[in-house]
């Protein structure tokens, strides 16, 4: 379908219908009269519609006009904005980035990625909304969020997914726990411990529930909450063991948790960026995007390897 008009001519429909007068429209323009008739005409001949009924005495909407003023003042607006937008970005550095992340992946990975972007644009202000897994792909959806960090969006039609890592669970416990001195624990093994879990809501108990949905020996949890960052510390105050991704578990040389491989089944979920289909991201949003993409999070060890020098406690 090849429209033919200019934005020009778009501004001259808005500020007839918003003004209500051709006189009045022209003034605030700065523009003639005629010019601006000739504007209107343009427009109403590239979209095969008339706008406005015109008499001697007042100019009104159609109902096609009164349809399209509000997607007209729209197109503007969002144009005016992304213009603003790109200038701040270009001259002084300046906007606001929103990101909805999963929690699991906020606590030891996003910090780094945050300092550096900071150090590179301290003017731009950084919204991080962490959240479950259904919360941060229904913000994306919703414009709440310029993107996402996520595992489970590579079936949604609405949302490209760019993978960045792929990580396994891990079993987290103690370090005096007896399982922290093994290197591999298989999920049957845990059902002889208090078991701790989060709740249906996560996106990681959907991962685990569906990967387990055979297994007779699965274990049943004693204490389920929301969040993996909770889990934790339950799990350090010595409450249980848990399941949790390799990338929500502190690094290496923790004081008090470890991790150790879980096996049988092997149970791994991709981590990745995930945005709007055909929505553009803003400059600084755009930087920010590219930034974790190329600041992938760093290869843990091996669960259950241990460090040098490091001994277990009994």
């Amino acid at each position: 379908m090849n429209i033919n008009f200019e934005l020009a001519d778009l501004r001259g429909f808005v500020a007839v219908a918003e003004l209500g007068g051709f006189r009045a429209a022209a003034e605030s323009l700065p523009l003639s009269q005629p010019a601006l008739s000739r504007r209107i005409e343009k427009l109403e001949k590239a979209l095969g519609a008339r706008l406005f009924d015109r008499t001697t005495r007042r100019v009104t909407l159609t109902g096609v006009g009164r349809d399209f003023w509000p997607k007209a003042r729209a197109l503007l607006d969002g144009l005016e904005q992304s213009l603003l937008g790109i200038q701040e970005f270009a001259t002084a550095r300046m906007g606001e980035v929103t990101i909805a992340c999963v929690s699991s992946a906020v606590y030891y990975f996003l910090p780094r990625v945050v300092r550096r972007y900071h150090e590179m644009y301290p003017g731009i202000r950084l919204r991080i909304l962490d959240d479950g897994s259904n919360e941060v792909m229904s913000r994306v959806l919703r414009g709440e969020a310029d993107f996402g960090v996520y595992f489970l969006g590579t079936q949604e039609p609405e949302v490209d997914f760019q993978p960045i890592l792929r990580e396994r669970f891990v079993a987290a416990c103690r370090r005096d726990h007896p399982l922290a001195r093994r290197r591999k624990v298989t999920w049957a093994e845990l059902s002889h411990y208090d078991y701790l879990t989060v709740s249906n809501s996560s996106g990681n108990r959907l991962l685990i529930d569906a990967a387990l949905a055979n297994y007779a020996s699965r274990p049943h949890w004693l204490y389920e909450v929301r969040h993996v960052a909770t889990l934790l510390g339950l799990v350090e105050a010595g409450l249980g063991v848990a399941a949790v991704p390799q990338l929500a578990m502190p690094e290496a040389g923790h004081p008090t948790l470890a991790s150790v491989t879980l096996t049988e089944p092997l149970l791994t979920r991709t981590l990745g960026l995930i945005r709007r289909r055909g929505h553009s991201l803003s400059p600084a949003a755009q930087q920010l995007y590219t930034l974790i993409e190329e600041t992938r999070p760093r290869k843990r060890p091996k669960a259950g390897a241990r460090l040098r020098g490091s001994t277990n406690r009994s």
